[in-house]
């Protein structure tokens, strides 16, 4: 096992204090924390220290022996580590956004490198070829957007909301897609003429504190609070916030998000993994770029109830399955009279949230403390012991 350093990302959306304190780093400037990446990325790749002090990033060591780091079938399959492991903390909403399958994802990413777009261009949406499933687990109260309401609940807001009332034949005659593609292709002007009537009309509770989270109001709202005063070109993700479901999750929790599932995050601390891509195709609540056709030809345009994880426990460690092979992740908490021993499938990473842990493995101990990574190779057996009591995030390959 290796000691692992990831990067931070400083997405203005970030929050400026749970990383930080997560990492033990100072933040005197108060800049924003969003992400922290465990993994082999090109563009922000972990580094892994070596013998006596020798550092060098996780993406070059895996190029070098891919099977010997990967396994052979993993190495393969994929070529490289297939997954990307992250903390995230959500201060501010992110974007809604859609990820296209791994099939759309190989035609788009061929598409536009065809087409001679840049890969760093703002109005490129596919930054590679592969899909984007990923899977968070709540570290905190943790809110996001995820998915169409079922027909008759969007049905019944719709119906209830009068500024929305509009909306209601269109639904009934167009079904989901037709409501979508209505009111992502409406000019600013009838945007603003539907949304700021009822903004104008919600905001006073909202800055009252009279609105409840699981209120659409609450993160309308919130979407607009830093410049309502102008109450003009208003975010059509507003119209997203109220076809959605919101979903609360408790700590411990968790959801899994496939190809096509319309979703937004907007509060809360969570640990993530995905897919290794950068794919994202956007539908609001950001000044990003936003292809219309491009997101209606990959959204999944049906009701769905979410389906929250409370994973499979299998002894200290409770497992998150999810229905894709690129990757497994798992939360192992134990005391200090407890032990975990495991064999590696393929390779894996851990990053510890509480306490500290000694890892043994090869004859070899890693201490890790709180915030602190390692990486374990294909075939690797490791048992963790913790005189403090500890926990601890994995990520890893299926089986």
């Amino acid at each position: 096992m290796y000691k692992l350093t990831g990067k931070v990302q400083h997405y203005a959306w970030g929050g400026t204090a749970f990383i930080p304190a997560l990492l033990g780093s100072d933040n005197a400037t108060q800049k924003p924390f969003a992400e922290y990446w465990m993994g082999a990325h090109a563009s922000s790749p972990s580094v892994i220290e070596k013998d006596n002090n020798f550092t060098v990033p996780l993406n070059e060591l895996i190029q070098q022996h891919p099977s010997q780091y990967l396994g052979e079938n993993v190495a393969n399959r994929f070529g490289v580590l297939p997954f990307l492991f992250k903390v995230l903390d959500v201060k501010e909403m992110l974007s809604i956004q859609v990820h296209p399958t791994k099939e759309e994802a190989i035609k788009g990413f061929a598409r536009e490198n065809k087409a001679g777009i840049p890969l760093t261009a703002s109005h490129r949406n596919y930054k590679d070829d592969n899909h984007k499933p990923e899977i968070m687990v709540a570290l905190s109260e943790f809110w996001l957007l995820h998915g169409f309401k079922e027909k008759s609940l969007l049905l019944k807001t719709l119906q209830q909301i009068s500024a929305l009332n509009t909306l209601v034949p269109v639904f009934e005659k167009e079904g989901y897609y037709g409501l979508y593609k209505y009111v992502m292709e409406l000019s600013q002007e009838k945007v603003d003429d539907i949304l700021i009537p009822l903004l104008k009309k919600i905001l006073p509770e909202y800055t009252a504190n009279r609105l409840k989270k699981s209120d659409p109001a609450y993160w309308a709202c919130k979407a607009i609070a830093s410049h309502h005063d102008s109450f003009q070109n208003i975010d059509r993700g507003i119209f997203s916030i109220y076809f959605f479901n919101i979903v609360q999750l408790h700590p411990g929790q968790a959801i899994f998000q496939g190809a096509g599932v319309p979703h937004a995050y907007l509060e809360g601390q969570n640990i993530e993994l995905m897919s290794n891509s950068d794919n994202v195709l956007r539908g609001g609540l950001t000044p990003k770029h936003i292809d219309v056709p491009e997101l209606l030809k990959h959204t999944a345009f049906e009701g769905i109830t979410p389906q929250i994880m409370n994973g499979e426990m299998r002894g200290v460690e409770t497992i998150y399955h999810c229905p894709v092979p690129d990757f497994i992740v798992s939360r192992i908490e134990f005391s200090n009279t407890q032990t975990y021993t495991h064999r590696t499938h393929s390779a894996e990473i851990l990053i510890v949230t509480k306490g500290e842990t000694l890892c043994n493995s090869n004859g070899n101990s890693l201490l890790l403390k709180k915030g602190e990574s390692a990486f374990a190779v294909a075939g690797e057996a490791y048992t963790l012991t913790s005189s403090t009591g500890a926990v601890l995030y994995k990520a890893g390959v299926p089986e």
